[in-house]
């Protein structure tokens, strides 16, 4: 097939999700899905940031709000758990309240004390537990439930995306009894209020989900149920697609994988394309030396060539574009030129790496220094990206090797600070700074355990960029919040160098046709809970 037959393909293939959604919806069958990483290191989405905890457990949550599962854009919310909202006139108060009849898997009735509890355990976890996503909640001061259908969150200022929050589609809601005999119950256990019920997890094979009978949500779910089949590699995975073993891997493919799959699978296959919301963060062990040191940071970030691995690399896994903080495109992307002052994003590359050079004998650090890079245990885009950054850093006399653990064993080196190098994706749900960026916030050290942000692996302290933070946040006026949003970008990435961004990533799924009602988004991490999916004959 030549190249303008497969563009013509891929274009008639590319099926809008609202068209689909005018169907009517079938009931029966299970979903075959594939996870393409190793077990999930624990069940609690609280806790974790990888998807594999949230592609097949989400089915058995729900959330208070929610990401409008029919839009492209993954932005409008809708309600979840919550029947309404309100919003007092001074943005503080958050008024909320649920849908009565709501009951967990065990019979027993969802209320607002387990809302408050769940919440609870992700505003201000108690010592010894781990929230990955506290730091988006600094704003919170206090959660009341004056009755059973009833939750408010007071807050310490106007909070302009705290709904964005309350639709996050990791706050799975919790039963309180359970927290309460053991607030750690749910890093083991499954038990929610979902469209589907937990059947078995076996390590290494499947995850087994079943139709939720006595849903409140009726008429839903129309699945009998859905399995996901634990592939880790790419090659197998698109060979169960391609032998309709599988229907969907709702996380992405490559560009060349997608093509294999159009070109073998014609009108059996819908193709959906978004951009992501993600970036392959590299993370700096700041209690590691050199990497204590500002001048190596700055100066291994000098080395990449970004530009050229733009050209380079989205030719064989799904990455694209250049990017600093934020999302290319959106409303909060920092114009080219501005970024091209930051370190590393300049278009002298040569005099960059001489720059570069400098920092490093500047700071002591010997012409042939070694370290490590710690990767991801996932091959796109991270297994082509880490050959490539190797070889960026080769051209300033650094030499890398890269140690890809056992998936879970990657989890427990980057929170323990046991790497001096890593790879940290950092991908949102949504497009909105107080969102995508409350993980730079000082996070824990050895020294002072408790951090702002528990998903700020860099092992660092960095009063500055909290108080930005919250600057940014609390900002009056669209040209207040972006000065300091760019004194942040310009803080983390160039002055300090606390961590280095790669390239933004692009988000390719082509699946099974006969999946309908579910819509590729800009963050692999919504439309999970499955209950809008089903399968046509």
């Amino acid at each position: 097939m030549t190249w303008l037959v497969t563009l013509t393909l891929l274009a008639m293939l590319v099926v809008p999700a609202p068209a689909a959604a005018q169907e009517r919806p079938r009931s029966g069958g299970e979903l075959l899905a594939i996870l393409p990483a190793a077990d999930p290191p624990s069940y609690d989405a609280h806790r974790e940031d990888t998807f594999a905890v949230i592609h097949p457990a989400a089915p058995h949550y729900n959330t208070l709000l929610r990401i409008d599962p029919a839009d492209p854009q993954g932005a409008k919310i809708v309600g979840d758990l919550a029947e309404s909202w309100t919003v007092s006139s001074d943005g503080r108060v958050y008024t909320v309240k649920l849908r009565r009849g709501v009951r967990f898997h065990d019979g027993s009735e969802m209320t607002s004390r387990d809302v408050k509890a769940s919440y609870d355990k992700i505003v201000a976890p108690p010592a010894g537990v781990t929230s990955a996503r506290k730091g988006e909640y600094v704003s919170v001061a206090a959660i009341e439930t004056p009755d059973a259908a009833t939750i408010v969150f007071r807050l310490k200022w106007s909070h302009a995306s705290f709904a964005s929050s309350l639709a996050s589609p990791w706050n799975w809601i919790y039963k309180a009894d359970l927290l309460a005999k053991d607030i750690r119950w749910y890093e083991k256990n499954v038990m929610g209020t979902g469209p589907f019920t937990f059947v078995e997890h076996v390590k290494g094979s499947h995850w087994l989900g079943k139709k939720n009978a006595s849903y409140w949500d009726r008429g839903k779910p129309y699945l009998d149920g859905y399995r996901f089949l634990i592939v880790r590699d790419s090659g197998a995975q698109v060979a169960a697609i391609r032998g309709e073993r599988a229907h969907i891997q709702f996380r992405g493919f490559s560009p060349a994988e997608r093509d294999t799959l159009v070109q073998a699978l014609g009108p059996k296959v819908t193709l959906q394309e978004s951009s992501w919301n993600c970036h392959a963060v590299i993370a700096w062990n700041h209690e590691k030396p050199p990497f204590n040191d500002r001048r190596v940071r700055r100066a291994l970030t000098l080395a990449i060539d970004r530009y050229d691995g733009s050209r380079v690399l989205s030719k064989i896994t799904p990455i694209r574009d250049v990017a600093g903080l934020h999302v290319p495109g959106s409303a909060w992307a920092t114009p080219p030129d501005e970024l091209a002052k930051l370190a590393g994003y300049g278009r002298d590359i040569n005099a960059a790496r001489a720059e570069a050079r400098r920092l490093l004998k500047d700071a002591g650090v010997a012409d042939g220094f070694a370290f490590t890079l710690l990767g991801t245990g996932v091959r796109h885009p991270f297994e082509p990206l880490a050959v490539w950054l190797i070889d960026q850093w080769r051209t300033i006399g650094v030499n890398v090797k890269q140690d890809v653990p056992e998936r879970a064993r990657y989890f427990e080196m980057l929170r323990g600070g046991n790497y001096q190098a890593a790879f940290d994706p950092k991908c949102g749900y949504v497009v909105e700074p107080d969102l995508d960026i409350y993980k730079f916030q000082s996070g824990p050290t050895t020294a002072a355990p408790t951090g702002i942000s528990d998903a700020n692996y860099a092992r660092y302290k960095d009063p500055v960029l909290d108080d930005l933070y919250v600057k940014q946040s609390r900002a009056r006026s669209r040209e207040e919040r972006m000065r300091h949003l760019r004194e942040f970008e310009r803080r983390l990435l160039d002055e300090e160098a606390h961590y280095a961004m790669t390239l933004q990533w692009h988000r390719i799924v082509p699946h099974s046709a006969k999946v309908r009602g579910w819509t590729a988004t800009p963050s692999h991490y919504l439309n999970h809970q499955l209950d809008t999916v089903w399968l046509a004959e």
